[in-house]
């Protein structure tokens, strides 16, 4: 089982910078992929991006593409998402998610077994 913390939201200017980091604890972190997703104001929860359990692989949401770096960091059992250039549009709750093995690709939030509580992003224009 792995449980999932986020951190590092806030408020900042449109073209701004933050780092999000999610702390996972649980011993097989290394083989879990794991997701970046964010949740705006009145819509459902979307895809950001994605790594492989060994960071081999990354995936982006295509609006993120550019602009959101995601790594990960197995000996410190954490991942990240950099994120520049951040748009009005970029406000969210931001939600980390490890991979559940399922047959569900990794753009979708069934894909997911383990969720953290989420952390506020607000952008001002």
């Amino acid at each position: 089982q792995v449980q999932l913390v986020e951190s590092g939201g806030g408020l900042v200017q449109a073209g701004g910078s933050l780092r999000l980091t999610c702390a996972a604890s649980g011993r097989t972190f290394s083989t879990y992929a794991m997701g970046w997703f964010r949740q705006p104001p009145g819509k459902e929860r979307e895809f950001v991006s994605a790594i492989s359990w060994s960071g081999g692989a990354t995936y982006y949401e295509d609006s993120v593409k550019g602009r959101f770096t995601i790594s990960r960091d197995n000996a410190k059992n954490a991942v990240f998402l950099q994120m520049s250039s951040l748009e009005p549009e970029d406000t969210a709750v931001y939600y980390c998610a490890a991979d559940g093995g399922t047959r569900f690709p990794y753009y979708s939030t069934s894909a997911y077994e383990y969720w953290g509580q989420g952390t506020q992003v607000t952008v001002s224009s």
